[in-house]
């Protein structure tokens, strides 16, 4: 798949339960510097924004288009948040997320480039010029 530029990422935070059992001052602490983290990051132009994402929501699947109540909050791969980065490579994307406050409790990041087609696109365009070009033989 390729990607918009290489240096495109989203850092995916997951997890929602691994700050539940930090005391009053830990909570208070690592959301300090999770957000100095963030605007410091900002303030040096890698994050061009990111936001925290509700615990509830909505799953729609399947064929029937089935609606149901997700995802849910106690799982420990519910993405909590995200940041948009701009990084040199994968390797400095990695290495901020390396900085995350949350991971010593717990905090999972996700590190994945930002692609400019999708994948099943790019496959459905290359089955299409093979299809053009067997039609033309």
């Amino acid at each position: 798949m390729s990607t918009i530029t290489q240096s495109d990422y989203l850092l995916l935070f997951r997890g929602n339960v691994w700050d539940r059992g930090l005391s009053p001052a830990q909570l208070q602490k690592v959301v300090s510097d999770w957000m100095a983290w963030f605007e410091r990051l900002k303030a040096e132009g890698k994050c061009t924004g990111g936001h925290p994402l509700e615990e509830a929501g909505k799953v729609v699947s399947g064929k029937q288009r089935t609606v149901a109540d997700g995802p849910f909050a106690e799982s420990k791969e519910a993405i909590g948040g995200y940041f948009y980065l701009t990084a040199v490579d994968e390797n400095e994307a990695i290495e901020i997320a390396k900085q995350c406050p949350g991971l010593e409790f717990g905090s999972v990041v996700e590190v994945r480039p930002v692609a400019d087609i999708c994948s099943v696109k790019q496959r459905a365009q290359e089955y299409s010029e093979r299809e053009l070009a067997g039609a033309r033989a």
